[in-house]
């Protein structure tokens, strides 16, 4: 049992241990070692040298001398050679094979480079006086040192070149030395111990060194595979959204116009708080999935940022008029401090309004009594638009999640149950892609300051004006004339027809261009065109639209769709096409067919 136990300690002395890196790692560290290696067997002419000098100083024959320096020239060209091959087997074959191949090989050089280390003992045994012979065993000291550093990546490479250079010149200590052959062996034995146990601290060293970078790899492996994921994920979710954006708007779309179309009919004043509450959860379903595929298309890199001058004051006016009404029915003061002085920015038209809306909706949401005011504010070379609110405030913990998206404070549910949360995220993504900083300063129920804030411009603002104002009041006067519709869906239909109706216009209704030129044969003469773009015919709204004008080159219309990133829409804009989304608002709606049609004189 104890002899077992003596070979199975010996066998982990001249083998590697056993651990459980992958076979690409024990490579890379048996090419660690190789290269100590290597680099030991190039320098052994250059150690050997001086003691060739010495011994011709000291005339003693020198040919076994020359018979070992010309063995390691040789051994030199030979590991060139290996070097080469090995390099490119580990470029060329499977870890498993090269390690199969190459661990032999290495061993054997190591056998005969310690070796070859040990000759020059054993060759100078007697024939030279002690001074060389301990300078020489120093020497061979100093150098298995420095491989037992640089060999122990793979320790049986080490091992091998240890035992047979230290371990023979151990065996040759009375024959080298002489008398003081026992104070020799034992300072070398002592020598044994300390190198051993430096060589097991190194190799340690260096498999946990791979332990780490194997699980750096991992870890990486699993961040790209996640990231991959995610973008997938945002991708696929993105594209869904893209895709069924139309077919996800059209209920709102058409619910939006029946509620107008029932309120404007009704005549029971006690139905109208309710439909009051019910048009005002559809505003909110519309802006709550309008903000949804905003933050979608920011995320999916469907908007072009086209930064310009923008001129704050129409801008201002613009979301003022927008909020006016949803203000007044909620009982507060909504106005815009608007400076004499130029206010002109550097951004993106569209994403500076759609951060501004979405802050003067947030500060709506959660103030239940006093008002907003929003404003600009000059800071050095920069303007800040600041959304003021005497409303719940934020509370130190949460200022730094609520530009989050989906995030909301527990008691915000208390002021308004209709907000997903969507609204900040959606400003934080627009500023950044813009350029800007934002950010907001509040006191719990004090109220908070939300800003974007932008670099001046002093260039001329192109020409603004107002888009129609979704929060005006619809008490409409009975309208005038003719509107052809090209809409697929039967239940949108329907409620085209029912609010035009409810708005005194007389309305044709038409699935495909097929029925819109045949209600055109039939002598209908429209002065509003109101077109889908995506329709199961196959045909494209904006071509349907195009013929119709030329057919009706008196008539005004438009494109309504779904979709907001598609190229043939885009260029339909650029082109001079009015293209408006749905789900339609019908007080913008009113306003377009009062330029269109105008009110009735009767």
């Amino acid at each position: 049992m104890n002899f077992d136990r003596w070979r199975g300690h010996v066998q982990r002395l001249w083998n590697a241990p056993r651990h459980t890196l992958p076979e690409q790692a024990r490579l890379q560290l048996l090419g660690m070692a190789f290269k100590r290696l290597a680099f030991s067997v190039h320098a052994m002419p250059f150690v050997g040298a001086p003691f060739l000098i010495w011994m011709g100083v000291l005339k003693l024959d020198l040919r076994t001398m020359w018979v070992w320096l010309l063995a390691y020239a040789l051994g030199n060209a030979w590991v060139l050679a290996l070097t080469q091959a090995f390099q490119r087997d580990g470029i060329q074959m499977p870890a498993s094979q090269a390690l199969e191949k190459w661990l032999p090989i290495i061993h054997r050089l190591a056998l005969l480079h310690g070796l070859g280390v040990s000759l020059l003992s054993i060759l100078t045994a007697g024939r030279v006086p002690s001074a060389f012979a301990y300078l020489l065993l120093t020497t061979q000291a100093a150098m298995i040192a420095g491989n037992a550093t640089h060999q122990s990546p793979e320790i049986g490479t080490f091992n091998r070149f240890f035992l047979m250079s230290w371990g023979v010149c151990l065996l040759a200590t009375p024959w080298v030395f002489g008398s003081e052959w026992p104070a020799t062996l034992f300072l070398s034995l002592i020598y044994v111990v300390t190198i051993h146990r430096h060589t097991i601290s190194s190799h340690q060293f260096f498999v946990k060194y791979m332990q780490l970078e194997e699980d750096s790899k991992q870890l990486a492996e699993r961040y790209r595979m996640a990231k991959e994921e995610a973008e997938s994920a945002l991708q696929s979710k993105n594209q869904f959204l893209s895709t069924a954006s139309h077919d996800l708007r059209q209920p709102v779309h058409a619910m939006g116009f029946l509620i107008e179309s029932i309120a404007h009919r009704n005549q029971d004043p006690s139905l109208v708080p309710p439909l009051k509450d019910l048009r005002y959860s559809v505003r909110s379903i519309t802006r709550m999935f309008s903000a949804l595929l905003d933050l979608s298309r920011i995320e999916g890199g469907a908007l072009n940022v086209q930064l310009q001058t923008v001129n704050i004051k129409p801008l201002l006016q613009e979301v003022t008029t927008l909020f006016g009404e949803e203000a007044k029915s909620r009982h507060l003061v909504l106005r815009a401090a608007i400076p004499k002085a130029p206010c002109l920015v550097a951004a993106d038209p569209l994403l500076l309004k759609q951060s501004l809306v979405n802050l003067v909706h947030n500060a709506l949401r959660y103030t239940t009594k006093g008002g907003v005011l929003l404003g600009p504010r000059r800071r050095g070379d920069q303007w800040r638009l600041e959304v003021w609110d005497t409303g719940m405030g934020v509370s130190d913990d949460d200022k730094s999640k609520v530009y989050s998206p989906f995030y909301r404070h527990e008691q915000a549910w208390h002021f308004d149950s209709a907000g997903h949360g969507l609204g900040l995220a959606v400003v934080a993504r627009c500023a950044k892609l813009m350029g800007a900083s934002y950010g907001l300063e509040s006191r719990e129920k004090r109220g908070s300051c939300f800003w974007i804030q932008l670099p001046a411009a002093s260039r001329p603002a192109p020409l603004q004006t107002l888009s129609p104002a979704i929060g005006e009041a619809l008490t409409p006067p009975t309208l005038q004339g003719h509107c052809l519709i090209v809409e697929d869906d039967p239940q949108v239909s329907s409620a085209w027809l029912s609010l035009m109706q409810a708005w005194g216009i007389e309305a044709r209704c038409a699935s495909s261009a097929q029925e819109a030129f045949a209600l055109l044969e039939q002598g209908f003469a429209p002065q509003a065109i109101l077109c889908d773009q995506r329709l199961r015919s196959g045909d494209s709204g904006v071509e349907v639209l195009k013929a119709l004008f030329a057919r009706c080159p008196d008539a005004s219309g438009a494109i309504i769709s779904g979709e907001f990133s598609s190229p043939e829409l885009q260029q339909a804009e650029r082109d001079g096409f009015l293209v408006l989304r749905k789900p339609l608002d019908a007080s913008q709606l009113l306003l377009l067919l009062k330029q269109w049609l105008g009110p009735s004189l009767h």
